[in-house]
C-alpha cells in the first residue's frame, strides 16, 4: 500500500471514546480514520451524565461550551406512589466549586447523542470526519503497522489502532483479548428514550418496587421534548418487551400513567450488568479504550467518563511517538495508567449500583490520578501528607491575572513555577507560567502533562532536564 494511504491511527468506533480520541489527535496534527460501522452515529441518550472531570476534559478540547448549552443540571427527584408524590430524593451528595475545581458542582446531564454531536462537530472543524458503514471484519498487524479489512470498501493501513467499538468489540475478539469479571446483577434492565404526557419535566420521576417489580425512573432530558426511561427487573428470566406497546405496558403496571400517556419510543436497549475488564489494554500497535476495555453498570455515571479520559489519556502519547518527539516506551504508560483507574471505576460503580456507595466525591472523578506511574516523577522530600504530587491532577486557579486552566489549554506542555524563579530553564515549544504562591501547589516547579496532570515536581529545575528527554521534550526542542 503507498504510504500516502497509510493513517497515523485508526480509530474504530465512533462514540464519545473515539469521537474524543481523534479530536485529541486532531490538534496534534495526527492523521486518523475513524470508522464506524453504523450509518450515523449512536442515537440514545445512554451515557447521559458528564463529571466535573470529563467538563475539565472538554474545556482543553474546545467543547465546553457547546456542551453547556446542550444539556442541564440534574433536576431534583421525586418520589410517586399510589400517583401521589411523596417527596424529594436525592441522587447525589451535592459538592461546592471552588477555584482549584471550578466545576466540582456542576454534574452536567446530556444525552449521549448530543455529547457526540458536539464532539463531531469540534473534529470536523478541525479537519477531520468519520467515515460511517465501515464494518470491520478482519485485523492484522506487523512490524510496521496495522492492516484492517472491512465487510465493503478498501482495506486500511495505519501505524497503530484503537479500538473504540465498545462492549462487543469487534478489535479485542480479532485480538483474542478477555475480559475478566463478574455479573452485577443478575436480572435484566431496560433504558429507553420515550415521549410522555402527564409528568412535568422539573424532576426526576422515581417509582419504587411494588408487587415484585423493580424499580421504575423516568427523567426528563434537557433541552429536548424526550424522557429517558430506566426499569429495573427481579426476575433474572426476564424478556423486557422493548416495543411500544410492551413499554407502554410496563409504565402503565409501575405507574399512575396511563399506556397511551407515553406517545412514542425513540431508541430502547436491554442489559444485564456486568463489571469486568480487559486482561490488557494493548497488544502491539493496537490499543482497547472505552467500553471496549471495560464494561459495568451505569450506576454512577462512570463509564463514559472514564472512557473519555481514556481517550485523553492516550492521545497525547500516540501524538508524541508518531512524531518521533518520544521514544516508543512511552505508549506503555498507557495502560499502566488507565487500567488500574478503570478496576477502580468498576468497583466503584458496582458499589453504587448495590446501594453501598453513595453517589458524591468519589464519582466526581477529580480525585483520579497517576502517582505510581513511571510518567510521575516526584523530587521533593517531606511533604505534608495532603500536599499536591506528581500524578495528581493539576488545580485550576488565577494569580497574576493568569488562569492555569487558560495556560494549560491546548496540546502542549506547561512548565509551572509557584513561589519561585531559579534556575528554570526555557523549553523550546513549552509555556512557562510564573505565579506566586499558591496553597493548592504549594511552592516549587511542575511540569504539567498535556493531559492536565503534573508529570514532574521538584522544589527547583535540578533534574527536570531528564525527564524531559524522556518524555520528549528534549527531542522536540
Amino acid at each position: 500500500m503507498e504510504l500516502n494511504n497509510v493513517k497515523d491511527v485508526l480509530v474504530v468506533g465512533a462514540g464519545p471514546t473515539g469521537l474524543a480520541l481523534a479530536l485529541d489527535l486532531a490538534r496534534h496534527g495526527v492523521r486518523a480514520l475513524v470508522v464506524e460501522r453504523s450509518a450515523a452515529l449512536f442515537p440514545g441518550s445512554r451515557g447521559k451524565g458528564l463529571q466535573p472531570r470529563t467538563l475539565e476534559v472538554f474545556d482543553d478540547l474546545g467543547v465546553l461550551d457547546a456542551i453547556r448549552a446542550g444539556g442541564g443540571r440534574y433536576p431534583v427527584g421525586m418520589i410517586w406512589r399510589d400517583g401521589q408524590r411523596q417527596g424529594e430524593h436525592r441522587m447525589f451528595d451535592e459538592t461546592e466549586s471552588t477555584e482549584a475545581e471550578p466545576y466540582a458542582g456542576e454534574a452536567w446531564m446530556v444525552p449521549q447523542w448530543r455529547t457526540q454531536e458536539i464532539l463531531l462537530a469540534r473534529l470536523r472543524e478541525l479537519g477531520g470526519d468519520v467515515a460511517f458503514g465501515r464494518e470491520l471484519v478482519g485485523l492484522a498487524q506487523d512490524g510496521d503497522g496495522v492492516t484492517a479489512s472491512f465487510a465493503s470498501g478498501p482495506p486500511v493501513r495505519a501505524r497503530h489502532a484503537v479500538a473504540a467499538d465498545g462492549g462487543r468489540s469487534a478489535v479485542r475478539r480479532a485480538l483474542g483479548i478477555a475480559l475478566t469479571g463478574e455479573t452485577v446483577d443478575p436480572a435484566p434492565a431496560l433504558v429507553a428514550d420515550i415521549r410522555v404526557t402527564g409528568l412535568d419535566r422539573d424532576n426526576w420521576h422515581f417509582f419504587p418496587p411494588t408487587d415484585g417489580e423493580g424499580v421504575l425512573a423516568i427523567c426528563p432530558l434537557p433541552h429536548t421534548e424526550d424522557f429517558q426511561l430506566m426499569a429495573g427487573f427481579t426476575d433474572p428470566s426476564a424478556a423486557p418487551d422493548l416495543s411500544l406497546a410492551g413499554i407502554r405496558k410496563l409504565v402503565a403496571t409501575r405507574t399512575h400513567l396511563l399506556p397511551d400517556d407515553v406517545t412514542e419510543v425513540r431508541w430502547v436497549s436491554d442489559f444485564r450488568p456486568r463489571a469486568a475488564l480487559a486482561d490488557r489494554f494493548r497488544q502491539g500497535r493496537v490499543f482497547l479504550a472505552g467500553d471496549a476495555a471495560h464494561v459495568h453498570s451505569p450506576a454512577g455515571g462512570q463509564g463514559l467518563n472514564t472512557s473519555v479520559q481514556d481517550a485523553y489519556n492516550l492521545g497525547w502519547k500516540l501524538a508524541a511517538v508518531l512524531r518521533r518527539d518520544a521514544p516508543a516506551a512511552l505508549l506503555d504508560s498507557y495502560e499502566e495508567e488507565r487500567r488500574p483507574v478503570a478496576s477502580q471505576m468498576l468497583g466503584l460503580s458496582t458499589g453504587v449500583h448495590r446501594g453501598e456507595v453513595r453517589r458524591g466525591a468519589a464519582t466526581q472523578q477529580l480525585g483520579l490520578g497517576y502517582r505510581g506511574s513511571p510518567l510521575a516523577v516526584e523530587t521533593r522530600a517531606d511533604l505534608p501528607e495532603d500536599a499536591l504530587r506528581a500524578g495528581d491532577r493539576a488545580p485550576d486557579g488565577t494569580r497574576a491575572g493568569v488562569r492555569l486552566f487558560d495556560a494549560f489549554r491546548g496540546p502542549h506542555w506547561t512548565l509551572l513555577t509557584v513561589g519561585t524563579d531559579t534556575g528554570v530553564p526555557d523549553l523550546p515549544g513549552t509555556p512557562t507560567v510564573r505565579v506566586p504562591e499558591y496553597e493548592a501547589y504549594g511552592t516549587g516547579v511542575f511540569l504539567v502533562r498535556p493531559d492536565g496532570y503534573v508529570g514532574w515536581a521538584g522544589s527547583s529545575a535540578r533534574g527536570l532536564d531528564e525527564y524531559t528527554a524522556r518524555v520528549g521534550l528534549a527531542r522536540r526542542a
